[in-house]
């Protein structure tokens, strides 16, 4: 089935989810790293390479490792040698908003839209979004990937955004940057969004409120 394909559906939907990363907020690990690997033994090119997508971030953002026992297996396999505190703050400040979603977003609650994050995400990102970020407060519910202990796109943290919704089907928009992701919403009959650009995210929200 084409995720980007019209949904026959006259009825609008009853909440919508957004994905995270490269949908709320952009995000850089190469910033982390630049700032990084001058208090570790590799490059800033390495450094990156362990913390961006790499296995050991798939074990610590399913909840399979402790924060402390992350920071523990960068420091063995960087060298890294700087204060943990600066590790903190460099790791969680690599985001930026995405100003378009974030209105969109805004614009949905503020119609009584029920509005949920469902992210493969870590303890520190976390944090610091919810610090740096004011809009993040505004959603009404979140799945994380670390609490869930488990990753989009597999079964088990579709499961648990379906209980948190109390929805399923058609009563869920779901928008996302990834297709494997998307693909497994489509499975549950979501209706779908996979995102490329904001403005053709912004109209096909419209859409599917009828606006």
């Amino acid at each position: 089935m084409n995720p980007n394909a019209t949904h026959p559906f006259t009825v609008p939907p009853r909440a919508v989810v957004f994905d995270l990363g490269k949908v709320l907020l952009d995000f850089d690990y190469g910033r982390a790293a630049r700032t990084l690997s001058v208090h570790s033994d590799v490059s800033a090119t390495e450094f990156r390479a362990i913390v961006d997508q790499s296995p050991l971030l798939h074990r610590f953002e399913t909840g399979l490792i402790s924060t402390a026992g992350f920071f523990d297996e960068i420091r063995r396999l960087t060298g890294y040698h700087g204060p943990e505190a600066l590790f903190i703050t460099a790791f969680g400040d690599i985001f930026d908003e995405i100003p378009e979603m974030v209105a969109l977003h805004a614009g949905l609650s503020g119609r009584g839209v029920p509005t949920f994050v469902f992210s493969n995400t870590n303890e520190l990102a976390i944090g610091h979004i919810r610090r740096a970020f004011p809009f993040f407060g505004g959603f009404t519910g979140y799945i994380y990937s670390y609490e869930a202990r488990s990753m989009k796109p597999a079964g088990g943290i579709y499961d648990a955004l379906e209980r948190l919704t109390g929805r399923g089907g058609a009563d869920l928009l779901y928008i996302d940057d990834r297709p494997e992701n998307i693909d497994a919403g489509v499975e549950r009959g979501w209706r779908t969004i996979l995102h490329t650009a904001p403005e053709d995210t912004i109209r096909r929200v419209g859409d599917a409120f009828g606006h």
